[in-house]
């Protein structure tokens, strides 16, 4: 059999990254495929699927070898299909379409399009079963730092929690550059992969001032990230259930006044996430909803007698690879 190839299994999220290019086994496949994974249900990592494309048609000895790595495609029937003679690999790429929101402009390697004036442009590949996503949570959060600096906000010390591929901590930094800024993620691949896509979007990392310092952490749970606290911004775009855990720790190290930029969350889940952030001091700024994904623009109200001290961990239960979507 000769053409483009494609099989389809049904996974999960976490049977999605432990597949890797670099893997040993997917080396010695005949032929070797091309790997990606994306999600089918957005935040449900239940519901992901992955892609193999191959040059030639598979055996069903290699297809077999793939599935037996996939235990939620064990029973499954592998969808194959013949594609259209083209570039495959640039064809897995072209359904993830760009994102403009505000002044910026995020894209892959193939679906660059014409950048528009004026615009910000950030080149986030695909890689390590990330997918780029292009989810309304990270536009929204994108069209929220946009909409601060066009208020005149300025904030000189900015830490994104949960930085995923890094996209929000460079926003931030193309806004305001002198600050100092710290990304984390409590996935180390996550926080690698980040200082990849820093240097492919010339982003200088580092502890100087603006510069980004990265660092993997559970929650707020690392030396680097307590001892720039307090933050004048502070954004977190992970998932409602590890929102609410940290409200106590994200309240301890945002300062009095300080903005907190809060998404991954769906409309029906925002009042609990609401509730939780207001018991810390919080006010609701502003909200926009994007779809079914709202972002939550919270103040920290300045606090002038003494209350009882809500105690924080700092850490989550969120397991390691909840990171934003792009």
């Amino acid at each position: 059999m000769s053409g483009n190839w494609k099989v389809r299994f049904p996974c999960t999220r976490a049977e999605a990254e432990a597949i890797h290019d670099d893997d040993e086994w997917l080396a010695s496949l005949d032929p070797m495929p091309t790997i990606v994974a994306d999600e089918v249900e957005a935040f449900n990592d239940d519901k992901w699927q992955l892609d193999a494309y191959f040059s030639v048609g598979p055996s069903k000895a290699v297809i077999r070898a793939i599935q037996i790595r996939v235990p939620s495609a064990a029973k499954a029937k592998p969808l194959v299909e013949k594609l259209p003679d083209a570039d495959w690999v640039v064809m897995s790429q072209q359904a993830l379409k760009p994102v403009h929101a505000g002044r910026f402009y995020v894209h892959t390697g193939s679906n660059k399009g014409k950048i528009p004036k004026g615009a910000r442009p950030f080149l986030i590949e695909a890689s390590r079963a990330f997918g780029t996503g292009g989810h309304e949570t990270t536009s929204g959060c994108l069209a929220m730092l946009d909409d601060m600096k066009r208020a005149g906000k300025r904030f000189d010390l900015v830490a994104d929690i949960g930085t995923g591929t890094g996209l929000l901590a460079f926003a931030a930094h193309s806004l305001w550059p002198k600050a100092y800024l710290t990304a984390s993620d409590i996935d180390p691949v996550s926080v690698e992969v980040t200082l990849g896509n820093a240097n492919a979007n010339k982003v200088p990392c580092g502890v100087s001032q603006g510069q980004i310092a990265l660092c993997v952490a559970e929650g707020t749970a690392h030396p680097l990230i307590a001892s720039r606290a307090p933050y004048d911004l502070v954004t977190a775009n992970i998932l409602a259930g590890p929102l609410i855990e940290l409200a106590p720790s994200l309240a301890e190290i945002v300062d009095d006044d300080g903005s907190l930029i809060l998404a991954g969350l769906l409309n029906t889940q925002a009042e609990a996430v609401l509730r939780a952030y207001r018991r810390q001091g919080f006010r609701l700024q502003k909200r926009v909803d994007r779809g079914d994904w709202p972002c939550l623009w919270l103040v920290k109200r300045r606090s002038y007698s003494w209350k009882r001290r809500t105690r924080a961990t700092g850490r989550t239960s969120q397991p390691p690879g909840d990171f934003g979507t792009w």
